[in-house]
């Protein structure tokens, strides 16, 4: 036998589930192998014999050995991921959600809380991922990394039920729900609407209350816009490039409209210092949007263009380089690719969870997808990078 032929593998790396299982038991199998990979134990609950989890973990442990890759904590989170969204029955969108996906949208601080995220010390500050729209799927640009206390808080909620949490706390019922007070519903509220298909003139009313989270993508036309000209107030020569977008915007009024909004939101980065930079520097415009000033020209031009409007601002900032690194430009359908919004999130077929007795049983059925707004012709959407 030669020495090449030495090198040869028995058997295939990838995952081979048993012949005639279900969808289910197969990405069960898969996650059990991935945990093999990486020489990481599945949770003890799914060790028990003929469980999917067990299968693939088995099966990969003997095509691996001890010839397995890093188990880094990215690595731990996504299989942690994979195998929560596998118990509840979610879509999970496994090409674009990585290892590497998820140490891209790692955060120093909660953007709801503001407070520093610490990592696997069991506390409320705790790092968590969570999907952001609670009515899709696992996927890239529906991630973000928020505290724990956040996560728990957030639940199961809606971008509105959050809005009414901060009405029935202003109107002095509670001073806090589910331990987050009336300002951080309000970021929640903001950061869910986000991936939330909302009616243009809904969305252009909400004010810019949290910067859009790295590799989050904006679903509406116009809150992408509204990022986009705050964030020009991270970059230098910002003179330069507000020249240039008035240039773009439409019709008589809207350019005039477009330049009292800069010049306000301008007149708020100015006092907040000339040395503030990084993560102060984003609380500082995120506060600058808690002054009614600021929110009623930011309307009053918001209002005056369509969503179409703002899809083409957005388009051409990016195309001419206004945008900078921090956003690009992606159709709908490439923007939500894996979202499963059709079934709000859940894999077509129902809400399986396993157990440690076996693979389990449906649990219930998915809800019957929302009746969304209907998008304008040819949609399109801004990923925040």
């Amino acid at each position: 036998m030669s020495a090449t032929a030495l090198l040869l593998p028995v058997r295939p790396a990838t995952a081979t589930p048993p012949r005639g299982g279900s969808l289910f038991e197969a990405t069960g199998f898969e996650i059990g192998w991935d945990h093999a990979h990486h020489r990481l134990v599945p949770p003890a609950e799914h060790l028990h014999p003929g469980h999917p989890v067990r299968q693939g973990w088995q099966a990969g442990q003997a095509v691996f050995g001890t010839r397995t890759l890093r188990a880094t904590p990215q690595v731990r989170k996504w299989l942690q991921l994979r195998l929560n969204a596998w118990l509840r029955g979610r879509a999970f969108e496994g090409v674009q959600v990585t290892p590497h996906f998820l140490k891209q949208i790692d955060a120093a601080e909660c953007p709801i809380t503001r407070e520093p995220l610490t990592h696997a010390t069991g506390l409320p500050s705790d790092a968590s991922v969570d999907r952001v729209n609670n009515d899709a799927g696992y996927a890239a640009g529906n991630l973000a990394v928020m505290s724990v206390r956040a996560n728990a808080a957030k639940s199961d909620y809606a971008w509105d039920d959050a809005l009414g949490f901060v009405q029935q706390i202003e109107r002095g019922a509670l001073g806090q729900i589910d331990g987050l007070g009336a300002a951080e519903w309000s970021r929640l509220a903001v950061l869910m609407s986000y991936t939330t298909p909302l009616a243009h003139e809904q969305a252009a009313c909400l004010p810019l209350l949290v910067l859009p989270p790295n590799r989050l993508r904006l679903l509406n036309a116009v809150q992408a816009l509204q990022a986009l000209l705050t964030l020009q107030f991270t970059r230098p020569q910002v003179g330069r490039r507000i020249a240039e977008l008035a240039a773009s915007m439409p019709g008589a009024d809207t350019p005039a409209a477009y330049q009292v909004f800069m010049h306000t939101l301008l007149a708020r980065r100015v006092a907040a210092g000339p040395q503030i930079e990084g993560a102060a520097l984003r609380r500082a415009l995120e506060d600058a949007w808690t002054h009614p000033l600021v929110v009623r020209r930011w309307q009053r031009l918001a209002l005056r263009l369509t969503a179409a409007d703002c899809e083409r601002l957005v388009e051409r900032a990016c195309r001419r380089s206004l945008a900078g690194r921090d956003c690009r430009w992606l159709p709908l359908a490439a923007a939500t690719d894996g979202w499963a919004l059709e079934t709000r999130g859940h894999v077509a077929g129902g809400v399986v969870r396993a157990s440690a007795e076996g693979a389990g049983a449906p649990q219930d059925a998915p809800r019957p997808p929302a009746l969304l707004p209907q998008p304008p012709a040819q949609p399109q959407a801004a990923l925040f990078a």
